[in-house]
C-alpha cells in the first residue's frame, strides 16, 4: 500500500510503545485514527500529543482480548468513517516464568492478548477488507520471540510464534485470491518501550500473576535490562513498518544481528540438531 492521505488506521495497543509511534507515523501521512487500548485514561493522553482535529480521531476503550470487543472496535471504525486502510494488530503484554510456572490465568491472559485479539481482529475485519474497492494492508506485531525460543519467556513466545505463523498463513491466503490485502508481520527485538510493564493492565479477571522463582525474577530484570538498552526506537520501527508497506514486504525484523540467531535455529532444525541454547 503507497496510498495514506486520507485513509484510515485502526491500531491497538495505541496508548503507549510500538503503538503511539504508529499513530504519530499514519497520522504524519495524513491518516485518519482509530487508536485503541486497554486504559483508556492513558490513550487520551497519548492521543492528545497527536494534536489532530477530532474529524481525523476517534478513540477506543477497549480489552482486545474480548472478541466482543474486537468487534465493538470493528464497528467504532466502519462506523465511523466508511472503510478501514490499515490495520495494525498490536496491543502487547509479556510475563516472564519458567514454562512450568506460568498459572492457567497466565496463559489465557498473555494468549489473550498477543494472539486471541489478532484471530478474532482477523475474523471482525478481513470479511469487510475484501469487500472494499480500495486497497489495504494489515499489520500484525509479532516479536523476534515469534522466530526464536527465548529461555524465561513460554507463554510471550508461544503467543508470538502463534501470530507470526496465523500472518503467514492469511497472507498467502489473500495472495491465492489476488485480494487487495496486505499483509506484513513487524517482529522487533529489544525496544525501549514500556511491555516489561504490563502486569499494569492486568484484567481482574485473570487474578494476579504467579510469583516469580529466584530463577524468573533473574529473567524479569535481564529482559528489563535489554529493553532499556535497545539502539532502535519505537518510531523506527514505525518507519519499517511504513517502508515495508510500501515494497509491499511481508517480513519486517528491524533488528538485523538477530538473523544469526534465527539462521542457527533454522539450521538446527534442518540438520536434526537439539536447540542451541540462546542463553
Amino acid at each position: 500500500m503507497e496510498q495514506f492521505t486520507g485513509r484510515t488506521a485502526v491500531i491497538t495497543g495505541a496508548a503507549g510503545g510500538i503503538g503511539l509511534a504508529l499513530a504519530r507515523r499514519a497520522a504524519a501521512e495524513g491518516m485518519r485514527l482509530v487508536l485503541a487500548d486497554i486504559d483508556g485514561e492513558r490513550l487520551e493522553k497519548a492521543a492528545a500529543t497527536l494534536a489532530l482535529p477530532g474529524e481525523r480521531l476517534h478513540l477506543c476503550a477497549i480489552d482486545v482480548s474480548r472478541e466482543e470487543d474486537i468487534a465493538r472496535l470493528a464497528g467504532e471504525a466502519f462506523g465511523r468513517f466508511g472503510a478501514v486502510h490499515l490495520l495494525c494488530n498490536n496491543a502487547g503484554v509479556a510475563l516472564a516464568r519458567e514454562a512450568w510456572q506460568h498459572s492457567a490465568a497466565d496463559w489465557q491472559w498473555v494468549l489473550g492478548v498477543n494472539l486471541w485479539s489478532v484471530v478474532h481482529a482477523v475474523n471482525r475485519f478481513v470479511p469487510r477488507l475484501l469487500q472494499q474497492a480500495d486497497e489495504s494492508h494489515i499489520v500484525n506485531t509479532a516479536s523476534a520471540a515469534g522466530l526464536l525460543s527465548t529461555p524465561g519467556m513460554a507463554a510471550y513466545n508461544v503467543s508470538k510464534h502463534g501470530v507470526v505463523t496465523l500472518s503467514e498463513t492469511l497472507y498467502t491466503e489473500l495472495a491465492m485470491q489476488n485480494a487487495r490485502v496486505g499483509v506484513s508481520v513487524l517482529c522487533p527485538a529489544w525496544v525501549p518501550t514500556d511491555i516489561h510493564l504490563s502486569q499494569r493492565a492486568r484484567p481482574p479477571r485473570f487474578g494476579a500473576a504467579t510469583p516469580p522463582s529466584e530463577a524468573a525474577a533473574a529473567y524479569e530484570a535481564r529482559i528489563a535490562k535489554a529493553i532499556h538498552s535497545g539502539r532502535l526506537s519505537a518510531d523506527d520501527m514505525a518507519d519499517a513498518v511504513f517502508a515495508a508497506m510500501a515494497e509491499k514486504r511481508f517480513y519486517v525484523i528491524p533488528h538485523a544481528k538477530i538473523m544469526n540467531a534465527v539462521r542457527l535455529r533454522m539450521e538446527d532444525i534442518l540438520h536434526s540438531r537439539n536447540p542451541t541454547p540462546l542463553g
